[in-house]
């Protein structure tokens, strides 16, 4: 499927060169948002009953109007978009253990025997971790290219909303509470103190860039000035 392709891209401001591994950051956390999305979809927990490609198809839409979101906030060219259906994430293929493995950074641990891991409730919950993990990337991403590219925290910060309302959705199909403000706080603590903090090396206008997007973002999650994200439900 590729999703990238068939959509009408405009021209990046940020160069190629360095786009690039900013829109590997976003697409990398989207993969691992897609593959917990399929395994939690199959109602299971059981590996050999995931379809990514079924999973996709019918989030097809939806995945369509997140990575336009990707493309306007990172402002990425369409060279830059098309790695995402070069990754592979957006096509059918299996989903491994070793896959969820990665996506919760091993929290778990690794039981003996390592066949283990494909038990359904080992499954579950290195889903639950990874997609903790991976949002609260994927926000982090987000906000790194929105600011590399200049996009204001106002129509930034509108679109990453946007974008996190879809992915909460994507791994959380049967609507069991995961929120895009959930997403928020937990970025806000993972990554802000070690960026904000007085002697962080980040440069002032990335720390007030930062600033200035969790103030953006905590403002619109809040649902102080509606219908600027919509529902997700």
């Amino acid at each position: 499927m590729a999703l990238t392709r068939s959509l009408e891209w405009g021209d990046g401001r940020v160069p190629p060169a360095r786009a690039e591994p900013m829109a590997r950051a976003v697409f990398a956390a989207l993969g691992g948002v897609v593959e917990i999305g399929a395994v939690r979809a199959t109602g299971t927990w059981l590996l050999p009953d995931v379809s990514v490609g079924a999973f996709l198809e019918s989030w097809q839409d939806d995945l369509r109007r997140l990575l336009e979101g990707v493309r306007v906030v990172g402002r990425f060219s369409g060279e830059v978009m098309a790695i995402a259906d070069e990754l592979g994430y957006f096509a059918d293929h299996d989903v491994p253990a070793a896959s969820l493995l990665l996506w919760s950074e091993g929290i778990t641990g690794v039981p003996q025997p390592p066949e283990r891991l494909e038990e359904s409730e080992l499954v579950r919950r290195m889903c639950r971790i990874g997609a903790d993990l991976q949002l609260t990337r994927l926000l982090q991403a987000l906000v790194t290219a929105a600011l590399a590219a200049g996009t204001e925290p106002r129509e930034g910060a509108a679109g990453i909303a946007e974008i996190l309302c879809v992915a909460c959705g994507l791994v959380e199909p049967r609507h069991a509470g995961l929120t895009p403000a959930d997403v928020h706080r937990t970025w806000r603590v993972a990554h802000l103190p070690g960026i904000l903090h007085p002697a962080s090396d980040a440069p002032e206008w990335g720390k007030a860039g930062h600033r200035a997007y969790d103030a953006e973002l905590e403002r619109l999650l809040r649902g102080e000035r509606p219908g600027v994200v919509r529902p997700c439900v």
